[in-house]
């Protein structure tokens, strides 16, 4: 049993390793074709996380970037792509945005309003994918493109100065949140910076992610559908909920996405608000493999490319360009899933292997019984 739980444990570990190490291999190739030193950006880089500022600054987005990991995570466990995470954590981030600059009530009844508003907006977004699928039998990756494109639009129009835009300069915004809207964080000094408040709402919906997934009959059902729907259906489970039920989870975890910058730094939304969040979490989810701790990993790690790489463009005596970070980040994706689904039928074929010999050692014992 214990080799049988190594063999597991290897598995899982094996598949990011091998994406990691072949996405920095070959962008190390990458930069000895353009006649740099392969090696130079990873050690400037990995100096820039030793500074405390840059830490913080890590931490901040890889907070945003596992909530938007998860999102993508609750669709990938019911095989569903909900590649709409960006359109729905934008959308949610503004309409928060709207709420909490045209309503003041008691902070601590004012923030979680703010929360509930940007989970059921991430929701309702992605529901009206969950709806096209089970009722029209509409792709969710056709149906999220497309909405993440209506949610640009839409954000266009409803931040137009005659709607609820305020022009601040030259950027749109949708004005000033009442301040019993923001949230506090933890103030590491005017050197270093301020860690979210909404941090540790990250740390709380990754608890509840495993718990529910692995605790829970409703996490029982929601992966037995993901694996094949119809013996899901053959044991009492409603497929088609299960699917739209999934979504809506999915999408509101979305909505929590952009909270942590909006109500603790930013505090209005803005044409110079991130986007791009979503995907990226994709990349987070593929490579955590849908495992909350495998998933902080790497929402850190790519966190620490994002933050690290500016400095790139500053090193002397040779500048190397940022974007060698935006390479690695999509060389992981690349080798990711080369090497997951190499890790798999390497794993089937030891499975078929460890089976084969289990057979035949039975058939020896019961021949050598037969003979006695």
């Amino acid at each position: 049993m214990k080799k049988f739980d190594k063999e597991r444990m290897l598995l899982a570990v094996a598949g990011p390793v091998i994406a990691l190490v072949s996405a920095i291999v070959l962008t190390s190739v990458v930069l000895i074709a353009s006649g740099k030193n392969p090696f130079e950006p990873y050690r400037l880089m990995i100096e820039q996380a030793t500074f405390s500022d840059v830490q913080v600054l890590i931490v901040n987005q890889a907070s945003m970037y596992y909530l938007a990991a998860l999102a993508v995570a609750i669709g990938f466990r019911m095989n569903l792509f909900n590649i709409g995470v960006d359109g729905q954590y934008r959308l949610a981030a503004m309409m928060t945005a709207v709420v909490g600059a045209h309503l003041a009530l008691p902070s601590f009844l004012q923030i979680p309003l703010l929360m509930l508003v940007a989970m059921f907006t991430g929701a309702f977004w992605a529901g009206i994918a969950g709806v096209l699928k089970t009722t029209r039998g509409v792709s969710e990756v056709v149906a999220t493109i497309m909405l993440n494109a209506i949610a640009t639009s839409l954000i266009g129009y409803l931040t137009l100065s005659n709607v609820w835009g305020v022009q601040v300069g030259n950027n749109m915004t949708t004005g000033i949140m009442k301040n019993s809207g923001w949230v506090p964080g933890i103030n590491l000094g005017p050197d270093v910076g301020e860690i979210y408040g909404l941090v540790f709402l990250a740390v709380v919906a990754g608890v509840l992610y495993w718990l529910v997934l692995n605790r829970t009959r409703f996490g029982f059902d929601l992966r037995a559908t993901g694996a094949s729907e119809t013996a899901a259906a053959a044991s009492g489970v409603n497929a088609k909920k299960m699917v739209l039920t999934a979504m809506l989870i999915s999408g509101a975890v979305a909505g929590l996405s952009g909270l942590p910058l909006l109500l603790g730094d930013a505090h209005t939304y803005s044409l110079s608000f991130p986007a791009g969040l979503g995907f990226t979490g994709i990349t987070i989810a593929l490579l955590g493999r849908n495992n909350p701790v495998g998933i902080a990993f790497a929402a850190l790690l790519i966190a620490f490319l994002d933050k690290a790489s500016p400095a790139l463009d500053y090193a002397t005596p040779v500048a190397y360009e940022k974007e060698i970070a935006t390479i690695m980040q999509g060389l992981i994706v690349f080798a990711v899933v080369i090497s997951y689904e190499f890790v798999r039928q390497w794993g089937l074929r030891r499975q078929q292997s460890r089976v084969g010999a289990e057979l035949a050692a039975a058939a020896q014992n019961t021949n050598k019984e037969v003979a006695a």
